[in-house]
């Protein structure tokens, strides 16, 4: 039986995640079912692209992805179903999937079109579940929809290069657990327009000029305590994603605080790298 994933911004407080994974069990009382995250930012698409993204590629092929932020049909946001890399993504077209389309072509796109639809508020419990069990019975794309060829992509993912290659003109995608700021700025991308100079991150008021491997690459373990770097001290590193990442030594949301809060960056805020 295929897995099934959950990722939406329902919250755990209301019965919406447990209405899910009842209608799931009561079509597939063997399914599989894996909580990805509730807790997206209310309709925020880039924030759910970015945890999808980063996570999917973890599971075995085949699983099944129902995605369950902004789901409600219209016009412009039709609801597909979209084959890729070997998994199945069910969601409205919203661009949440183009994150992991822009990198790879998708094998098939459909708009999904089942029989007798219930149209109401709950498109993931009335759609996006039938579609699901379709497909983990061995069902195809082909049965639950026609094919769909204007597949939404985020633009907003796209950092700018500017000045004939000097400067890279980011921006803040995601901000994580602990107050993290990670920028819409791959290493590929940094390391391509380095081509081995200096360089200078700028956050606001803030300048960095090295980027780490991992967080505790910040302290110098040569010299003494009292002289190291280390606890609520600034860093920038390339994420276990690849994306430049600003983050506070050790930090703690709830006590000293984090990148985000520190240096007062929010979503879609600006990072600039000038390269020297």
């Amino acid at each position: 039986m295929a897995i099934i994933t959950l990722t939406t911004d329902f919250g755990l407080k209301d019965h919406f995640v447990a209405v899910l994974k009842g209608s799931i069990y009561t079509e597939l009382p063997d399914a599989k079912i894996v909580d990805i995250s509730h807790d997206i930012a209310p309709f925020n698409i880039h924030e759910c692209a970015y945890i999808l993204e980063n996570s999917y590629h973890s599971f075995p092929k085949g699983t099944i992805h129902i995605v369950g932020v902004d789901s409600e049909a219209t016009a412009e946001n039709k609801h597909i179903a979209v084959l890729v890399d070997g998994h199945y993504f069910i969601s409205a077209n919203t661009g949440v999937v183009g994150l992991i389309t822009s990198k790879m072509k998708p094998d098939k796109v459909v708009e999904i079109s089942i029989p007798n639809p219930l149209h109401g508020s709950f498109p993931v419990m009335s759609v996006f579940i039938q579609v699901a069990c379709h497909i983990a019975r061995g069902g195809t794309l082909e049965v639950v929809g026609k094919p769909f060829a204007n597949l939404k992509e985020l633009r907003e993912f796209s950092p700018r290069i500017a000045e004939d290659g000097k400067k890279i003109i980011g921006s803040v995608i995601y901000i994580d657990n602990y107050g993290n700021v990670v920028t819409n700025i791959e290493k590929h991308l940094f390391e391509a327009y380095r081509n081995g100079r200096d360089f200078e991150l700028h956050a606001r008021n803030h300048k960095i000029k090295t980027i780490h491997k991992a967080y505790s690459d910040i302290i110098d373990f040569t010299l003494d305590k009292n002289q190291r770097k280390g606890d609520g001290d600034l860093l920038a590193l390339f994420n276990s994603s690849d994306y430049i990442e600003l983050a506070i030594y050790k930090s703690n949301l709830n006590t000293v605080g984090g990148a985000s809060t520190l240096l007062g960056l929010g979503y879609r805020d600006t990072i600039i790298i000038d390269f020297l």
